[in-house]
């Protein structure tokens, strides 16, 4: 046969995609823990996503993309008046969602914040709750939307538990564009072939690159980037309940597949991965585990490898508050994801640099107690010259078990440990903390603490009786569940 050609034989769909579609289509969300989990992380991100509007160089992104375009049945964007179609109230929610940071996050081969995901969730269903009964049928209930939570976290994390994509340069946020492609698309009804081909052009678009994530190129995109991929996935997956086709072997086709074209190097030398590491590697079948484990930022609005060295600098301020300027050298032992992504020297240029810098993050709370979004601001950094000089004094040095234990499935621990020396020799305790508070193993207390977060994000956009009802709602499992999805969402709308 002639090598002028090539076989057209169409494969089947990529065992992958196929995974993915049968979970989504078969699976029942019966883990009460998940399910209330999702109530906390449903609470959580609305209340970041309130927050994050006191911010202009945030709501300045929001809004349809034509002045005055009227959307029937339109899905609305909370904390706002705005109504609009649902692929840019996908992008708006959740770019509001991930603009500070603050939102649930997931550790492992590959990093990411699943709760993005709720952007592209939330927009279609109140749009399509609405629609419904205009038309006499039974609206969506927040049990639909709790569901499609647990279901989007399970296919992110899952997928991120061995397989990295930041190592080949890939931005984290194209598992929130697949998990997300894969649960709205079963919001609108999409079928087995639908969901399928909503899939494959999840994989088969452009991905985005991590430049905007790290230095010296560390800038706001990453705080849309989330809501840029869960706005496409609302669009692709309408694109496939339109009758368009899919690309079976998107993953997997040799030299135009995913695999060889985005997977096959790695970013350092990029020298070619073995076949056999190229495809995914998915080593437990998708049920409810992810939501179940997932970290919670509770008291901090930092990136979350950081976590635990805030807490240890909060602990340590007491001690330092009145010696800032006798520190000799300040040592932050931590683990090897903390080193690769967040430590850095160097001047910091905008507030996305500073809330990815852990030197920042650590020497704000040595100095003054506690961090808050507002400390990222160019405004704050200018009137405290203390905390570049007390970043200068930092050494950052891995310890193995921390690097270790952060991928051991029984532990997944995010480790930090602090020390102060002073120019006399003196020297505090080191202050170690290998769980932050929004653990699992920390849930008993944490709970209590991420209402009362979300109770303070609500007082910054409602009257204290709107929060009170909203506050009501949520924490009650039986009553959110039974709600319908744009009553809900009335509850936000200004």
């Amino acid at each position: 046969m002639s090598a002028n050609v090539e076989q057209n034989q169409r494969p089947d769909y990529d065992i992958e995609l196929q995974r993915i579609a049968d979970y989504v289509l078969e699976y029942r969300v019966e883990s009460r823990e998940a399910l209330d989990t999702a109530r906390h992380c449903l609470m959580d991100t609305l209340g970041c996503g309130l927050l994050a509007l006191r911010f202009p160089e945030c709501t300045k992104h929001l809004g349809p993309l034509v002045e005055g375009t009227v959307v029937p049945h339109g899905a609305r964007v909370p904390g706002t008046s705005l109504r609009l179609d649902p692929v840019k109230a996908a992008w708006d929610i959740g770019a509001i969602i991930r603009w500070l940071d603050y939102n649930d996050t997931w550790l492992a081969a590959e990093w990411g914040h699943p709760s993005d995901n709720l952007g592209g969730i939330l927009a279609v269903a109140d749009h399509l709750s609405q629609k419904r009964v205009a038309v006499g049928e039974p609206a969506l209930t927040m049990r639909d939307v709790l569901d499609a939570m647990v279901m989007a976290h399970e296919i992110q994390g899952v997928l991120a538990l061995e397989n990295s994509f930041n190592r080949v340069g890939l931005d984290h946020v194209v598992l929130v564009k697949v998990a997300s492609t894969a649960v709205v698309a079963k919001l609108m009804g999409a079928d087995r072939e639908q969901l399928l081909a909503a899939l494959s052009h999840a994989f088969v678009d452009g991905q985005s690159l991590r430049t905007y994530r790290h230095a010296p190129n560390a800038g706001s995109r990453k705080s849309w980037a989330a809501g840029d991929a869960t706005s496409r996935a609302v669009r692709l997956a309408d694109i496939a309940m339109r009758g368009e086709m899919g690309i079976p072997g998107v993953l997997s086709a040799p030299q135009w597949g995913f695999y060889d074209v985005s997977f096959a190097k790695t970013n350092k030398d990029q020298q070619l991965k073995p076949e056999a590491e190229r495809h995914f590697r998915v080593s437990q079948a998708y049920g409810s585990y992810v939501m179940e484990n997932v970290l919670f930022k509770i008291s901090f609005p930092a990136e979350f490898h950081a976590q635990t060295a805030c807490e240890a600098a909060v602990l340590l301020h007491p001690q330092v508050k009145d010696r800032l300027d006798d520190i000799d050298r300040i040592v932050i032992t931590t683990h090897e994801s903390a080193i690769r992504i967040i430590s850095k020297h160097g001047r910091l240029a905008n507030p996305a640099d500073r809330d990815h810098c852990l030197q920042y993050m650590t020497a704000v709370p040595l100095a003054f107690g506690h961090l808050q979004a507002e400390h990222y601001e160019d405004a704050f950094h200018e009137a405290h010259p203390i905390i570049d000089r007390l970043r200068d004094k930092m050494e950052v040095v891995e310890d193995e078990r921390y690097t270790r234990e952060y991928l051991e499935a029984d532990k997944r621990s995010i480790a930090n440990a602090v020390q102060v020396f002073f120019v006399d020799g003196s020297s505090t305790e080191q202050v170690a903390v290998e769980y932050p508070i929004g653990h699992r193993r920390r849930r008993a207390e944490g709970m209590p603490l991420l209402e009362e977060k979300f109770q303070a994000n609500l007082a910054t956009r409602f009257p204290a009786r709107r929060c009170d009802e909203i506050l009501a709602l949520c924490t009650s499992q039986e009553r959110l569940e039974s709600t319908p999805v744009h009553r809900f969402v009335d509850h936000f709308v200004i």
